[in-house]
This record gives structure tokens, sequence and C-alpha cells, in this order.
């Protein structure tokens, strides 16, 4: 049986009590109380022994609840922890595709520029043949006008070149 049930019987017990005549006094049955008195006794180590146990549940479960926040709190950290590597990683990542980029533009402007050397070094030399040529087209109209200036002072008129000379003037 529940105490306060005890309790609230003990309390009808001696609010109804009878009054004993000319005295605020109460008249009480000595048995009936004796008998709640032992229910309370028997009942009192029970529900303490449920108190306990209800203390004993509610530690447990904290001390769960505890344990499981510790583990969220610890899968968290490592979840930042690997979202942190990532972050670095993509950093890293970045860093390496500018030095990748950096290193393709100089390359470029590099070889741009050996290639600009090249074909400066081949219009170099295309230039020093073309002067040759050009110094051998002026020979060879010097010489014509030489030969057409000894005709006309001869009266003989122009000799048509033969194919070597020609070759030659060219």
């Amino acid at each position: 049986m529940d105490v306060l049930v005890l309790i609230d019987k003990l309390d009808d017990l001696v609010h109804n009590a009878k009054a004993v005549p000319l005295t605020d006094q109460v008249r009480l049955d000595r048995e009936e109380i004796y008998e709640i008195l032992d229910q309370m006794r028997a009942t009192i180590p029970e529900e303490i022994k449920q108190a306990r146990w209800i203390v004993k549940e509610r530690q447990e479960m904290l001390a769960e609840a505890k344990r499981e926040c510790d583990r969220i709190i610890q899968e968290a950290r490592e979840q930042a922890m690997r979202e942190a590597s990532q972050t670095e990683i993509v950093k890293l990542a970045e860093k390496q595709a500018e030095d990748i980029v950096d290193d393709a533009r100089r390359s470029a402007r590099e070889t741009r520029l050996e290639m600009e050397d090249w074909a400066d070094g081949i219009l170099s030399t295309l230039e020093v043949n073309l002067d040759k040529f050009l110094t051998a087209v002026r020979r060879g109209r010097e010489r014509l006008h030489e030969r057409s200036q000894e005709t006309v002072v001869a009266g003989i008129g122009p000799e048509p070149l033969d194919a070597e000379e020609l070759e030659r003037i060219s």
C-alpha cells in the first residue's frame, strides 16, 4: 500500500476520533493506529527501494545520455577535422593548380621567345641571301647596261643573250 494513503488513513482516524468530554483530547483506538503504523513500516522500505531504483535508473539514463553526448561531440570533432582536412586539401590543390598555370605561362613565354629568336635567325639568313641575290641582280643589270652602252658606241645592235648568261645573271 502507498505510504501517502496510510498517512491519509491516520489523519482521518485522528480527525474523526471522538472527543473526550470537557477536554481538547480525542479518543483513539490504539490497535488501529498500530496497525496503520505497521503497514507504514512495511510500506516505507519498499517505497525507499523503489525510489532508490528510480534514482539508479535515472543515474544510468544520465550516464547513457552523457556517453551519447560525448560520442556525438567526438563525431562532430572528427567531422570538423575531416572537413578542415578537406579544406586544406582543396587549398593545397588550388595552390598546386596556380603553380602549374604559372609554370605553363612561363614555359609558353620561353617557347614564344625561343620561336621568335628562331624566326629572327631564319629571317636574318633570308635577308643575307636576298642581299646576295640583289647584289647579283645589280651586277647583272650593270653588265647588261655596260654591253648595251658598248653596242651603242660601236653602232652595233644588241646581241641576244644565250641561256648560260641569263642563268648566271639570275
